[in-house]
């Protein structure tokens, strides 16, 4: 079922953390310039007026084809939706807003142990499970989103999805159902989340690790890692043709110096993720191997991707 165009509107997000380590997934300013790799980006509207419809088709497999198969990972806030989930679900709460000594609390690089922490304030102050649910499936997708899942769905031969969010599970799955999109991913990778018998969402870290550049409950590059390695023995030894990265924010960057000079990172125009990749081209000492193509729409990327699938 689609997301009613009535219940989506703008609202304000994150202010940028400075460090690559932030959890935070916040907008950047919006006057970097950007390379023109792809066919520039269609003018779009901040508002999705026509929400169409996704259904999952019923014969949807994981039998993956052993050659010619492509990977695409997906971040989620500000990348698939348009904003940040906690800061939707805050707004649940009866003054729509944190107290100062709760925001005042977080620290750098703790973003998921700040979010056990809201939850636990969000309970207390009696925000129900429903009202979380309701915020969460009316936040709106970014522009050309939905259109970017109609074209993968009926390539969906060619395309293996995948999400690597520093969100959570009961957001990301509530929000992909919702859209009816859900079965189009073969995997969530995210923070574990559920409702206890208080009805409080109890919120786990995904893992630990030792990279000096994420999160401390998150390196997106160890996933990414093991995924392919994982993927590439069920198929066979055989390795994926190309990976494509979607993200925004700035722990978006250390998966994407995973990727090899055929893939291509997607970093969203004008957020973090694509101000600190123009740094890194411009800096002699930072080596980035995989082809870089902003975004401001799913509708770029579709061209992007149309374009690939003709020259292969």
């Amino acid at each position: 079922m689609g997301i009613p165009s009535e219940l989506l509107w703008e609202s304000p997000l994150k202010n940028l953390a400075a460090s690559l380590g932030c959890g935070l997934r916040s907008r950047a300013p919006s006057s970097l310039p950007s390379p023109l790799i792809c066919p520039p980006p269609r003018q779009t509207s901040r508002h999705f007026l026509h929400t169409p419809k996704m259904t999952t088709p019923s014969n949807l497999t994981h039998a993956a084809p052993q050659q010619e198969r492509f990977l695409v990972l997906f971040d989620f806030d500000e990348t698939i939706i348009d904003e940040s989930s906690d800061d939707a679900v805050v707004r649940a709460l009866p003054d729509q807003r944190l107290p100062d000594w709760l925001r005042n609390s977080y620290r750098e690089g703790h973003y998921n142990e700040h979010m056990q922490k809201v939850l636990v304030y969000m309970a207390e102050q009696g925000v129900s499970k429903d009202s979380i649910q309701s915020a969460v499936e009316n936040i709106p997708p970014t522009p050309g989103l939905l259109r970017l899942f109609q074209y993968l769905q009926s390539h969906q031969q060619d395309f293996e999805l995948v999400v690597v969010s520093d969100a959570n599970m009961f957001f990301i799955e509530t929000w992909l159902e919702r859209a009816g999109v859900r079965q189009l991913f073969w995997k969530i990778f995210t923070n574990p989340a559920s409702f206890d018998a208080t009805g409080r969402l109890e919120l786990l870290p995904f893992h630990s690790h030792s990279c000096s550049r994420c999160p401390d409950n998150m390196c997106k590059q160890v996933i990414l890692r093991e995924y392919l390695a994982g993927r590439e023995k069920e198929r066979g030894g055989t390795p994926f043709q190309r990976v494509f990265y979607i993200g925004d924010g700035a722990n978006d960057i250390c998966p994407s110096l995973a990727l090899g000079p055929r893939d291509t990172a997607f970093p969203r125009r004008d957020f973090p993720m694509h101000r600190l990749l123009l740094e890194m081209q411009q800096s002699q000492a930072a080596k980035f191997k995989a082809n870089i193509i902003p975004w401001g729409s799913g509708e770029d990327i579709v061209d992007c991707l149309k374009k690939i699938m003709e020259e292969r």
